[in-house]
């Protein structure tokens, strides 16, 4: 049986994270430190601290997420679809922490890690594919369009993101559904089109 590019993913992530959960050295040497980054000139932490998480719920809750949107993506690009996705979760990761990397560089202390950021890359993909699909969230038993949901999660991550108010990275969150959103438009332009014909279809 051949696995596709988002099982791999699943593997590769789950594995990583239980393995730097057992190895504190390894653990330590993959967050994303924007202020190592900077000053050791250790750039590998934009990926490696997208293959680590905090605990067992963080990584569940990525890695569900991204087992239900990855391969519509990959099949929504069509031809080389694998690929596509592939390169839009890994440049996720990258992007979205970059300003992370730009407000924390200079504090040796901060942290960040986790696959947030290119996880929410291929949701918003996904929305401008189809942005009348519905999603599911816990304790709402209605689906919410995409396209109102995604609306609300920007909103609700750029507030959060300048409140500083816990430790979730809301920036990652926010410049991943971005980079999604630009992303897809870029390679398939006609994704536009679709999108605003759809969404003028939609009626509550």
């Amino acid at each position: 049986m051949i696995l596709n590019t988002t099982t791999w993913i699943l593997i590769v992530t789950i594995a990583t994270s239980f393995y730097a959960w057992n190895k504190p050295d390894i653990y330590q040497k993959w967050l994303l430190n924007p202020y190592k980054v900077k000053h050791q000139r250790q750039y590998w932490r934009f990926i490696t601290s997208g293959f680590v998480h905090l605990n067992y719920m963080h990584l569940f809750f990525n890695m569900f997420a991204l087992f239900f949107f990855g391969q519509h993506v990959a099949y929504y690009f069509g031809s080389n679809g694998d690929e596509l996705m592939l390169a839009l979760y890994l440049l996720g990761i990258v992007i979205s922490d970059i300003p992370t990397y730009l407000k924390y560089r200079d504090i040796p202390n901060y942290n960040s890690l986790g696959a947030s950021g290119g996880v929410a890359a291929v949701v918003f993909s996904s929305i401008m594919f189809d942005p009348l699909n519905p999603i599911y969230i816990m304790f709402i038993p209605y689906g919410i369009p995409g396209f109102v949901l995604g609306a609300l999660y920007l909103v609700y991550s750029y507030y959060q993101g300048k409140r500083m108010a816990d430790n979730i990275n809301h920036d990652a969150h926010l410049y991943g559904a971005i980079f999604g959103l630009v992303f897809t438009v870029l390679l398939r332009p006609g994704v536009v089109v679709s999108f605003v014909e759809q969404i003028s279809q939609w009626r509550l």
